[in-house]
């Protein structure tokens, strides 16, 4: 009698652990659109409040940052963002960084360009350095397209380069209605595209260390796979949904960018992780055995945006895109401030809840603007 009594007991521990664990994934599951757009301006004021950048005002990291303030306000017409965005314009007074052959010292533009394309006040913004550095960066000789050093060998020899440039370009683009732009943005894209893609994984190495040759001295994992790194993939996977969002439909190699975004978007989808995010080492999730929210927020803002464009189908990707949103609000402190961001590098490493980087303030503020168009 005792046994069965036991037995019961066991059946009903079960059934209670199984209803509490539904619970959880259901919790997990679910979409709570009031809470995005007080989130993201939580995380704004916060970062606002505590300005970091890697070298200059005008860098890629604060470009990073703005670009996903831009995109929170074309998301929710809040003029909030649109007074940051305004007021760091006007700090910068509309400069680029100082390296016209470097990918990165344009980013800043993006926000330049869309306050420009979405304002009623003329002359306010001054395009002029974003012009010049196009017209170097793009069309005038330069050290990394001289093809004398091994590892900078082609203008964007990094992957992160591919959300830098480009989508400042395609918006230039738009703004001038030239097509030589997108020709030529296509050209340096396409070189780093074969350089830098692994066909067999549809990931990007980082750079040319990072690519495997057959050889022993490749460099592994310790599982012994490829490298490949969580926001380097952010980077390439965010910046397409920035690409194709402005490139006009009919453009010529426009297919090219639809495939590469669906063939990445499948494998990013295979490899997120039970609590939402994506490891810092994407095919070695055990070398740092928790989420990151750089890479993750890139990650679940163009699956989000895949979905809102048509590219990719709702039923199978919701659930990632929930998810990851979910999980990325449980890094942001009460204060605002979004945390388990990797600190600046090139390969992948750790974080913990209190690093945090303008960045990864970014790429929370790109995942909360497409999470928030999401048909219910």
């Amino acid at each position: 009698m005792r046994k069965l009594t036991l037995l019961k007991i066991e059946i009903l521990l079960i059934v209670l652990l199984g209803v509490l664990s539904s619970n959880k994934t259901n919790a997990q599951d679910k979409l709570d659109k009031s809470t995005i757009v007080p989130s993201m301006i939580k995380a704004m004021e916060w970062q606002e409040q505590h300005p970091i950048f890697a070298i200059a005002p005008t860098d890629w990291t604060n470009g990073a940052y703005y670009t996903g303030v831009t995109r929170a306000h074309q998301a929710t017409q809040n003029q909030i963002f649109l007074a940051a965005i305004k007021t760091m314009g006007y700090r910068n007074e509309w400069k680029t960084y100082i390296r016209d052959y470097h990918a990165d010292d344009v980013a800043i533009s993006y926000a330049y360009l869309y306050l420009e394309m979405n304002t009623n006040r003329k002359n306010m913004v001054n395009l002029e350095p974003t012009e010049s550095f196009l017209q170097k960066h793009l069309f005038e000789d330069n050290q990394w397209k001289t093809g004398e050093d091994k590892e900078k060998s082609i203008l964007w020899w990094w992957c992160d380069a591919l959300f830098m440039a480009p989508p400042v370009i395609v918006e230039y683009a738009k703004l001038k209605n030239d097509e030589s732009y997108l020709d030529a943005m296509h050209k340096y894209y396409l070189e780093t595209y074969n350089l830098l893609y692994d066909k067999k994984e549809n990931l990007f190495a980082r750079d040319n260390r990072f690519v495997w040759t057959g050889k022993e001295t490749d460099i592994k994992e310790e599982n012994g796979k490829k490298v490949f790194w969580s926001r380097g993939n952010g980077w390439v996977l965010g910046g397409l949904a920035l690409i194709l969002d402005t490139m006009p439909k009919d453009y010529k190699y426009r297919p090219f960018y639809e495939q590469l975004f669906k063939e990445m978007a499948t494998k990013i989808k295979s490899l997120q992780q039970a609590d939402g995010l994506w490891t810092t080492s994407l095919l070695y999730p055990e070398s740092y055995a928790h989420g990151e929210v750089s890479g993750s927020g890139f990650f679940t803002f163009a699956l989000a945006w895949g979905i809102n464009n048509g590219l990719l189908n709702k039923d199978e990707y919701s659930l990632n895109v929930m998810r990851g949103w979910n999980a990325l609000q449980k890094c942001q402190l009460e204060n605002g401030m979004v945390g388990w961001v990797q600190n600046i590098g090139f390969d992948p490493r750790p974080a913990d809840f209190d690093s945090w980087q303008n960045y990864g303030t970014g790429a929370f503020l790109l995942a909360g603007s497409e999470v928030l168009k999401l048909k219910d």
